[in-house]
């Protein structure tokens, strides 16, 4: 079935769901599906629910998106934290969180004959094809039913979008509305759940890495809080480098891909500190006192990440305008170069693959990146555009798998951003410029005395500084005396990092030099292209933000 553009799902069909005076069936229940949104605060659906009657909060262990290739135990440990104090959140109010396991159609199907629900009530979705096909289940059910199925947005992405011009107005709007309070009270109602379980519980393995971030709500908060006052200072200056961004950054990535956090709460929070900083450094210019510079940095670091906020929704509605981007190349004029179905690889791509999951590729920057991911599950974009790039250029390998593998590795695994992203960083969207990193000029420009690398290369402990880019270049005396020989030690580089580059480019170039693909490379830039007038950049912290 072809993936066609979603648009916006709300069944309104029928009379009232609920039973009045049926054996079993409580009038005016309200069903609240929570999926890539577990919190209480700034959630729509939650605070309209809680006003229009008794509510049951739903959580869904689906099968499918468990056995998903995207899907890793840290995703689960991560959820399952989130759950537990969402749980506590909502019993605070008077309700309860239910968990099911099973297909979605069919776990609505079960409680909507225990309960004669009248509305079901979420946050729009843009996932993986799995949830989109779900959803389109969902929807049918829900018309053969006579449920009322309410959506509301939680981010700066429109559906269905029409056109992209005026989409940055269109998100600073979003932005800049009030957020939803927390509903005081929910009249909840006493249904059987099976409890919030952990990866082992779910029938996959535990997790095991030991440096991922902790889900929940109060540790989103505590980390927005602390990169705003103390953190963020460098943070335009620290997000390139895979030792400053580990603190610069604001880490807040997994908290709003699981939705413990929105991005409206984020934004406004920052246009606040924006405006405290402007006005700082309005009278330390006027008074020439010494912090200038502090809030100098403080509020061009603010800006920017305001910026990838924005720039975070923008490639969410690449994928909510064209779900296809999951699966086939963005620009026609690449199909066929690569090989997409690991089954049909050569041994030698195997070997590329398996060596770059397992960090072994003879690219200390590379193996070092991919470590730190299986142990952390985080690394800064800088790194993941690289591997992306080594992955699709240096290795010649099919993005999909690729970002699959990705995808469990990143805890923060948000599909809207991953797979325009990989696609974009592996030269098919057609109308971005090829972008192939040079993984021994990163390790000069952001790792030049090797910290980060010998951290998670302990092999490369004793490798001088200046061959630390390319160890085999170690004269064979110097791998001896350093203990570190290439071949016996740590590898040499898996492919030759001129020649594989080079071809790559080559092929690209000339697969988007014909008349028919810059005719294509028009028409996905008028469909996903940026739209950003001059009138839209109000993120400067020196007017303070927007107004909210």
């Amino acid at each position: 079935m072809a993936l066609k553009s979603r648009k916006r799902v709300v069944a309104r069909v029928g009379g009232l769901g609920a039973r009045s005076g049926a054996k079993g069936h409580i009038v005016g229940t309200q069903l609240v599906w929570f999926k890539r949104d577990l919190r209480i605060d700034d959630h729509a659906p939650l605070l309209e629910a809680a006003a229009a009657g008794s509510v049951v909060c739903l959580y869904i262990y689906e099968p499918e998106l468990l056995a998903a290739p995207e899907t890793d135990s840290s995703h689960l440990e991560f959820i399952e934290q989130s759950l537990r104090e969402l749980d506590a959140a909502l019993v605070g109010r008077g309700g309860r969180l239910v968990t099911r396991h099973g297909e979605a159609v069919e776990v609505l199907d079960r409680l909507h004959d225990e309960l004669g629900f009248e509305r079901l009530w979420s946050h729009e979705e843009t996932g993986l094809g799995i949830t989109y096909a779900r959803d389109r289940r969902v929807k049918q059910w829900c018309r053969r039913r006579g449920v009322e199925w309410i959506e509301r947005p939680q981010c700066g992405v429109v559906r269905p979008l029409k056109a992209r011009d005026g989409w940055a107005r269109r998100w600073q709007a979003r932005m800049q509305a009030p957020l939803c309070p927390a509903p005081l009270r929910i009249e909840g109602i006493s249904v059987d759940g099976e409890g919030i379980l952990g990866p082992v519980e779910l029938g996959r393995p535990a997790s095991v890495r030991t440096g991922a971030q902790r889900g929940g709500r109060a540790e989103g908060l505590r980390r927005l809080d602390d990169f705003l006052q103390h953190r963020g200072r460098d943070y335009r200056w620290a997000l390139s480098s895979p030792l400053r961004a580990w603190d610069g950054c604001s880490r807040l990535s997994p908290h709003l891909a699981f939705g413990t956090l929105s991005v409206r709460e984020v934004a406004q929070h920052t246009w606040r500190r924006q405006r405290r900083v402007a006005l700082e450094e309005e009278r330390a210019r006027a008074l020439r006192r010494p912090e200038l510079p502090a809030l100098r940095d403080w509020a061009a670091s603010l800006d920017a990440f305001g910026e990838r906020l924005r720039w975070r929704d923008h490639f969410i509605q690449k994928l909510e305008s064209q779900p296809s981007l999951e699966h086939r190349n963005l620009h026609p004029a690449c199909d066929g170069l690569r090989i997409e179905d690991p089954n049909d690889w050569t041994p030698e791509q195997r070997r590329r693959f398996v060596a770059f999951e397992a960090g072994a590729t003879g690219y200390p920057m590379v193996d070092a990146c991919m470590r730190c991911l299986q142990a952390t599950g985080w690394i800064n974009f800088r790194m993941r555009a690289m591997l992306a790039s080594f992955a699709a250029y240096h290795l010649w390998l099919h993005w999909r798998p690729t970002a699959q593998l990705l995808a469990r590795r990143f805890l923060d695994f948000e599909p809207g951003i991953h797979y325009p992203q990989i696609q974009m960083q592996s030269g098919t969207t057609g109308i971005n410029a090829l972008r192939i990193y040079d993984p021994a000029k990163q390790v000069l420009d952001h790792d030049p005395r090797g910290e980060f690398i010998r951290r998670w290369v302990p092999e490369l402990e004793g490798v001088p500084d200046e061959y630390l880019p390319r160890p085999e270049r170690m004269p064979a005396s110097v791998q001896q005396a350093r203990g570190c020989v290439i071949g016996r030690d740590y590898g040499p580089p898996i492919v030759d990092p001129v020649r594989a580059p080079a071809q790559a480019r080559r092929r690209l170039e000339d697969a988007r030099r014909s008349p028919q693909a810059r005719a294509q490379r028009e028409r996905i830039h008028q469909r996903h292209g940026s739209r950003r007038p001059p009138a839209t950049r109000s993120w400067s912290s020196r007017r303070g933000g927007p107004r909210t």
